[in-house]
């Protein structure tokens, strides 16, 4: 195994969106993960080929004695584990931060969850548009008279959720390295979309952002930062956010009336959004990027998933790499001396425990 966590031996307790997700990130960089997989599964469906890709599986019943005691051998013999369930789940098997801790003192107990591990909704269920609601981060990316629509499950589950329990985990073993000794990560996903929402709530406040749809720079509001319908149905994106962007986008445009006008002023946006809608529409997408991706102004084609994985760009920093069958993104971030690497295939339940047992020197 490579990679900068290579040598670090997790145990992921099988769970939904941002738990395989956080463990993937580590798999990526080199950690030595199993699996513990229940026997009737987890969420109604199969592996995942990206997410649970990276480790061996082994099923364990959790409310069995003797499978409970593998699973206390195994993070006996571990540096982190990581679990998803609701507060109090792990406790009641007998598997909860105090069991597992008292015989490691070293471990890392990394818990993921909507709302934390203690306070009033601490129980409650939820998803991903839940916590965004919570954290208030979907009415801050609502379109006045449309509903709240939450950004797939991107946001919550995996921005605020799966990169903060994976940042918590490595800060956790970087701490270790100096006290000894292990500690809990409780990583919420409300508490983590509150974090990402930092720079938009310090704006808001300090007044360099304006609250409303209609006045938000980065809303998709303003002319100059939103997409466009081409004539062919394909999309543009637009980013010309700096004035000597902006200037270029208009005059190539043909919209030099605007020049004059102060850019963040929302008062002129409709007007300019409709005089743009319309000339997008009287020419394909080809067309546009060839007048305008020249004039180096933030400005791209709005790609499929399909698309993406072969765009030139993309392909020559190997975004997107070939394995099992399956496009799937490559590890990231990039290290010049220790990179990260795919360490094999989605596991079925079960697919290679017991391999991996014996080489953590686990009697199973």
């Amino acid at each position: 195994m490579s990679g900068p966590l290579s040598g670090v031996r997790v145990v992921e307790f099988a769970s939904i969106g941002p738990g395989p997700f956080c463990t993937m990130l580590l798999s990526d960089m080199g950690a030595d993960i199993i699996r513990i997989d229940r026997p009737s599964g987890v969420g109604g469906t199969g592996p995942n080929p990206v997410l649970q890709r990276g480790r061996p599986s082994i099923t364990l019943d959790l409310k069995a004695e003797a499978d409970v005691a593998l699973a206390k051998r195994m993070a006996a013999a571990a540096d982190v584990v990581i679990e998803g369930n609701r507060p109090g789940v792990m406790e009641r098997l007998g598997l909860g931060p105090d069991d597992l801790m008292a015989a490691n003192p070293r471990l890392i107990y990394a818990r993921m969850t909507g709302y934390g591990q203690d306070g009033p909704m601490a129980k409650t269920a939820g998803h991903d548009i839940n916590y965004l609601a919570q954290a208030g981060a979907l009415d801050a990316i609502a379109k006045p008279g449309e509903e709240p629509r939450a950004p797939l499950n991107l946001l919550g589950d995996f921005g605020g959720g799966a990169l903060y329990l994976a940042f918590g985990i490595a800060a956790a073993l970087h701490e270790r390295n100096t006290s000894g000794k292990g500690q809990v990560v409780d990583a919420a996903i409300v508490e983590g979309t509150a974090s990402l929402m930092g720079m938009v709530a310090g704006a808001y406040q300090s007044g360099s952002l304006k609250r409303g749809y209609e006045n938000n720079v980065l809303s998709g509001a303003a002319p100059f930062y939103r997409t466009y319908e081409c004539a062919d149905g394909r999309h543009i994106a637009i980013g010309s956010l700096e004035p000597q962007f902006y200037a270029r986008f208009i005059e190539a445009m043909d919209m030099q009336h605007y020049a004059d006008r102060e850019q963040r002023d929302p008062a002129h946006w409709p007007a300019m959004s409709a005089e743009l809608e319309d000339k997008f529409r009287t020419r394909p997408l080809a067309d546009w990027l060839a007048l305008l991706e020249p004039l180096d102004a933030c400005i791209n084609a709005v790609l499929t998933l399909e698309e993406a994985t072969g765009d030139a760009h993309n392909a020559s920093r190997g975004v997107y790499v070939e394995a099992d069958g399956f496009f799937q993104p490559a590890p990231a971030p990039r290290f010049s001396r220790t990179p990260g690497a795919l360490q094999g295939k989605a596991a079925a339940p079960g697919e290679g425990g017991q391999e991996a047992l014996i080489r953590w020197g686990i009697d199973s």
